[in-house]
């Protein structure tokens, strides 16, 4: 697996408080930070980075392209202004956010746009976000598949995406789960509160148990550091099988994100 199991997300979280929450995370022990152009948040991840002083090898950062930055020209230039928010020279792994079909996005030009960020060494490894199996396809057969890290996907036990997941992972692209805790939404599940109990554990901590169990990553965000504590415990947390059957009964395919312009026909 290229992407680590466990990063910290950092959507909508901006000023101190991301400061606060990446440099809080990265006390507490973790080694992924996943940001974004549209995050607006760059530049304060970097600072958290920089504050924390850990060396730079020691970490793992994504990044995201925007669309508007999918042309040609202004893909790698727009790398480029990250990587100086973020205060490296290059980051561990960048994805394109949005495949955009209705903008009229040519997967195969802004995937070979990105590869050549990759050549040009601004990027260790390169992926791609809410693309769905046919788009998926696309991305494969214009760069090749051994170019594409990961899917950075919605998933959660209420929207488990089974065939988009196993098209992935038959290919070895590994699976980048966000939203897993649906802003919340799973947490009062009555499913996960009981296997939460019979683990002492609580029902987020148990739906970060079940996507790591699948082998997908996870890139949960708290801005409180008994919460980023938990989460990463999660790591620690076997579900056994009927555990793992009753939540993947929970897939009501209730998605949280889905814009209109940028968003694929999902596979169901």
């Amino acid at each position: 697996m290229i992407v680590p199991k466990f990063g910290l997300g950092t959507f909508r979280l901006s000023g101190q408080t991301v400061i606060d929450s990446v440099k809080t995370a990265l006390d507490v022990g973790y080694r992924a930070v996943d940001t974004a152009q549209i995050y607006a948040n760059e530049a304060e991840v970097g600072q958290a980075i920089a504050e924390s002083q850990l060396n730079r090898d020691e970490l793992f950062i994504t990044t995201k392209i925007w669309t508007e930055n999918y042309a040609p020209d202004k893909l790698i230039p727009s790398l480029k202004d990250s990587l100086r928010k973020l205060r490296t020279d290059a980051v561990n792994l960048t994805l394109i956010h949005w495949p955009a079909p209705k903008l009229g996005v040519s997967i195969a030009e802004v995937m070979q746009a990105l590869l050549e960020a990759k050549q040009q060494g601004l990027t260790e490894h390169i992926g791609i976000s809410n693309f769905n199996i046919e788009l998926s396809q696309q991305a494969i057969d214009s760069i090749g598949l051994q170019h594409i890290a990961t899917n950075q996907i919605e998933l959660s036990p209420y929207l488990q995406n089974h065939r988009l997941v196993d098209f992935l992972q038959a290919r070895n692209i590994d699976v980048t789960s966000y939203m897993t805790l649906a802003y919340g939404k799973v947490l009062n599940d009555p499913v996960l509160l009981d296997i939460a109990a019979q683990h002492q554990a609580s029902s987020a901590q148990i739906a970060l148990a079940w996507a790591l169990q699948q082998g997908f990553a996870v890139i949960p965000s708290s801005t409180k550091r008994e919460h980023l504590i938990a989460n990463l415990a999660a790591q620690e947390i076997q579900l056994s099988k009927d555990e793992m059957a009753a939540i993947a009964k929970l897939d009501r395919n209730a998605r949280e994100i889905n814009p209109e312009q940028l968003a694929p026909l999902w596979d169901e």
